[in-house]
């Protein structure tokens, strides 16, 4: 086991940046509903899963400590876009702009909309972070296609029951529901289980690009332990 002094380079804020961009971008279009296979999802699933796939390559590379500050960092960009539509909705619309309405529907999401988002993403990719590292530590860093799938059947699990629970019980039946979280979960799981071998490429290039690997002997896996961000 080598443990790589983990530290922040080029490739890392390439990253960190990938990342919140992709998960800004998700809670913008998940307002269009798409069909799937005679499935209905949020558009958001061509490019969320994609976050779980780079949240598993920084903490793979990185370490926890690290992917804790860029899923902080997520929140917080995700918390300024959705004040920034809100002030911008706010504002009124010069007279010959006649798509206040539209703006609204796309860009004005309703509270409870916005809480089961940000709720479903800090509790999916935690657990999506922590699983990981602890799976390295205990696999002695080998099995990196059973630690991102088992790391993303957990996280995105986890994301998909907060979300669609928070945002959809008592508007829609007890069954739909249900679907919906089974749905979204599978899709997502299957998503990163297709990308495994891209996954595989793009740590092995970071790894060796940056000279880390980092395993997290002792790291606080407390999400607000604040004396580690």
């Amino acid at each position: 086991m080598s443990n790589s002094q983990p530290r922040i380079t080029g490739l890392f804020v390439t990253l960190a940046t990938l990342f919140i961009a992709l998960l800004i971008t998700s809670n913008i279009i998940a307002v269009k509903i798409i069909e799937v296979g005679g499935r209905i999802v949020p558009a958001a699933i061509v490019l969320f899963p994609l976050t779980y796939i780079i949240g598993d390559i920084l903490t793979e590379v990185y370490g926890y400590r690290f992917a804790r500050r860029v899923i902080w960092l997520g929140f917080l960009g995700n918390v300024v876009a959705v004040v920034g539509f809100w002030l911008g909705g706010l504002l009124p619309a010069a007279g010959f702009w006649g798509n206040d309405e539209a703006y609204n529907t796309i860009l004005g999401a309703t509270p409870r909309l916005l809480a089961a988002s940000l709720g479903g993403y800090l509790v999916g990719e935690f657990a999506n972070s922590i699983v990981l590292s602890k799976l390295k530590l205990a696999t002695n860093g080998r099995w990196l296609w059973m630690r991102t799938i088992g790391s993303t059947v957990v996280g995105q699990g986890l994301d998909s029951v907060v979300f669609i629970s928070v945002a959809f019980i008592g508007t829609l039946a007890f069954n739909n529901v249900t679907e919906l979280i089974v749905t979204q979960w599978l899709i997502k799981v299957f998503y990163e289980t297709v990308a495994t071998p891209l996954t595989y490429l793009t740590v092995s290039y970071v790894k060796k690009w940056d000279g880390i690997d980092t395993y997290d002997t002792d790291v606080s896996i407390n999400p607000l332990d604040l004396r580690q961000l």
